[in-house]
């Protein structure tokens, strides 16, 4: 029997309009015996029932799992999961056989988002794909405590598609909660970290990388750029990985330069090259402070790829933030040759496209260049948004042609 929480008269309207969040200002009163990572049924403060979720103490108080009065159990996890399953094959990001990708080859991918927390009615829950291996995040308690329960659910979904997850939430789950975590494979076990994304192969960083190993969202973002990379010198800030360039290179470019602050960053950027275009001295690397790297080279290329980390993570650094981005941009700007090709993003969820865009307009206008707007771009469908939970937009990005 599921223990309840109560709402205050007149909290229920958002849950109504099905937001899948209950913040704690919201909360009337808890049922004794309640403990962090429970499944909870939450009332009205007449007593109706209104939906079913997680508890957590902090904020966000319930994550909403179901309006529907049901038991949250593995034919419950299934359910969901053989929604997101579907929508993905539907999406054509799981591809059975290889399909012909943007440069008329056959292109596999094995490499997809599978759960997208709120946007595939599983709030908290990130659920990355690498050709046999899940990597599961968790970014709520309730998550963790059913992170077995889901596991099973999933294998029973994926079958002989999957051979192993990696559960990897030592640094998404709240700090407060003191639940011990660590990273580890918690279904089978592989030493093989190689994906395939349209035809390309990539080094998936599970163990230590950032996210769940790779920035699954840009994957429609880099055929884009391969699009445009054809004869030109690119230049990819914020490498990571390396995506990007990989791309880049496959598109034809001249010359590739990846620069990242990171050292392992680097070196994986380099794994990834020698991967896909082995011997190929087209591609250079280089550990250092972005600001700095384009401030010592000045018109050298004509694309240019700005993707850097989120500068704003809560509502209270968007304006510094926003600074950020203008800053970054001014640079790109002020470095781009004539004619040239600036991809840029933002990933920083409390930051709007509107509020993007105005930075992004601020720092051509203090460059001095003109500017047009190409593309819009934003995440991929298989990082899906709940028409009814808006914050789920965080991915946006100009491709942008520079005077």
């Amino acid at each position: 029997m599921y223990k309840q929480v109560y709402l205050k008269k007149g909290k229920e309207d958002s849950i109504l309009r099905f937001h899948p969040w209950i913040f704690s200002g919201a909360i009337k009163a808890i049922e004794e015996g309640i403990e962090e990572g429970d499944v909870v049924r939450v009332l009205t403060n007449q007593g109706n029932f209104i939906a079913m979720g997680h508890y957590q103490i902090g904020s966000i108080a319930v994550r909403v799992l179901s309006f529907s009065d049901v038991k949250i159990d593995k034919a419950f996890y299934e359910s969901r999961l053989t929604s997101a399953f579907d929508a993905r094959k539907a999406m054509g990001v799981v591809r059975e056989t290889a399909t012909r990708g943007i440069m008329g080859a056959e292109e596999p991918n094995t490499t997809y988002r599978l759960v997208h927390g709120e946007g595939d009615n599983l709030p908290g829950l990130i659920i990355d794909v690498y050709g046999n291996t899940a990597v599961m995040q968790a970014h709520s308690v309730g998550v963790h405590v059913d992170r077995q329960l889901i596991t099973d659910a999933l294998v029973s979904v994926m079958g002989d598609q999957l051979t192993s997850v990696y559960y990897k939430s030592e640094t998404t789950l709240p700090y407060k909660a003191d639940l011990g975590q660590e990273n580890g494979f918690i279904y089978g076990d592989t030493d093989n970290n190689i994906a395939i994304e349209n035809g390309l192969k990539f080094h998936i960083d599970w163990l230590k990388g950032q996210k769940t190993g790779f920035f699954i969202d840009q994957r429609e973002n880099r055929s884009l750029l391969e699009y445009y990379a054809k004869g030109r010198s690119v230049l990819n800030m914020f490498c990571y990985t390396g995506g990007f360039s990989v791309y880049a290179m496959r598109g034809g470019a001249k010359e590739v330069h990846s620069v990242d602050s990171s050292a392992k960053a680097v070196e994986l950027t380099n794994k990834n090259i020698a991967l896909n275009f082995p011997n190929d001295d087209r591609h250079a690397a280089y550990c250092e402070d972005a600001f700095k790297y384009l401030d010592e080279h000045n018109g050298k290329y004509d694309l240019i790829i700005l993707d850097p980390p989120a500068f704003a993570k809560h509502r209270s650094a968007l304006k510094n933030g926003l600074r950020g981005y203008t800053r970054l941009n001014v640079k790109g700007f002020e470095k781009i040759k004539k004619g040239g090709i600036l991809f840029t993003f933002s990933c920083s969820q409390v930051v709007t496209k509107d509020n993007f865009r105005q930075a992004v307009f601020t720092a051509a206008a203090q460059a001095g260049r003109k500017v047009r707007i190409l593309h819009q771009i934003h995440q991929p469908a298989d990082h899906p948004i709940n028409i009814y939970h808006p914050e789920g937009e965080y991915l946006k990005g100009l491709v942008l042609y520079v005077e």
